[in-house]
């Protein structure tokens, strides 16, 4: 039985820190008013600082705790929405998002998960990707999404089963990669993951990888590798060193450095 969304079913899920106004919401909606929209906001804070809202419609949460997945996995385990929208505190939503959202699990009512296109700076897109749709994500779909990207439909994930890896994402030993294991868990588990080019929002800041120097990249990689791949993780660092090489990104006499690093991040997953 197919179920028929609505505008009031969308719940966005915003990670933020040290907020005690919710002025921040205001440039992150401006084509209307986020008021009417469904809001849960995780404001991870020092104990001088909480945020509050007296709009039924914005629920907060203050929390003790620090790390960007904890924040999602506590968003994911309070949230009250059919249709969940993962999200930072410095992006901006495109008019009509929520009708493209919508529109696209009537079309797809399996999918567990929905990936959306992003733009960054002169209106690029955010992460590499085809102009039409996808039933199923692969792999390197999965490696190549941002959390901005995702969202979710509750009514197909077990949120008790299904979490962001802690270890990985800002403030984790990891410090990027926890919305690749979590896709991947879910494949694993036979969830559908789709793709829509449709655009649903911009982030014109850098991210968090964009501040990563390659060596620190490339320890991460050992570690999501071995989450994700296992015994096979050697072989998906050759991988991203082959299109890292191909795309410039490093340089040849840097090999050596790199895949050490990779191993390094291997080595102290494992120890986990």
């Amino acid at each position: 039985m197919n179920i028929l969304f609505e505008e009031k079913d969308v719940e966005i899920l915003i990670s933020t820190m040290n907020r005690d106004s919710l002025d921040f919401l205001v440039p992150m909606f401006p084509s209307f008013d986020y008021s009417k929209i469904s809001i849960l906001i995780i404001n991870q804070v020092q104990k001088e600082t909480k945020l509050s809202s007296t709009n039924p419609n914005i629920k907060v949460i203050n929390s003790f705790e620090k790390g960007l997945s904890k924040s999602r996995n506590l968003a994911l385990e309070n949230a009250t929405g059919k249709i969940l929208l993962i999200s930072d505190d410095d992006v901006i939503f495109q008019q009509g998002f929520i009708a493209k959202i919508i529109d696209a699990y009537h079309k797809y009512p399996n999918a567990a998960v929905i990936k959306f296109s992003a733009l960054k700076k002169n209106s690029k897109p955010l992460n590499k990707h085809v102009a039409h749709s996808k039933s199923s994500l692969s792999i390197f779909d999965i490696l190549n999404t941002s959390s901005i990207e995702i969202t979710l439909n509750k009514f197909h994930v077990d949120f008790g089963k299904h979490k962001f890896d802690e270890n990985f994402g800002l403030g984790g030993m990891f410090e990027m990669g926890e919305e690749a294991i979590f896709l991947s868990d879910l494949k694993k588990d036979r969830k559908q993951l789709v793709f829509e080019p449709q655009i649903i929002v911009e982030h014109y800041t850098s991210t968090s990888s964009d501040k990563i120097d390659v060596l620190e990249k490339y320890f991460i990689s050992g570690a999501l590798f071995t989450r994700i791949f296992r015994k096979k993780y050697i072989f998906w660092i050759l991988i991203k060193i082959f299109f890292d090489l191909k795309q410039k990104k490093i340089k040849m006499n840097n090999l050596k450095a790199i895949f050490s690093s990779a191993i390094k991040g291997h080595k102290t997953f494992q120890k986990i």
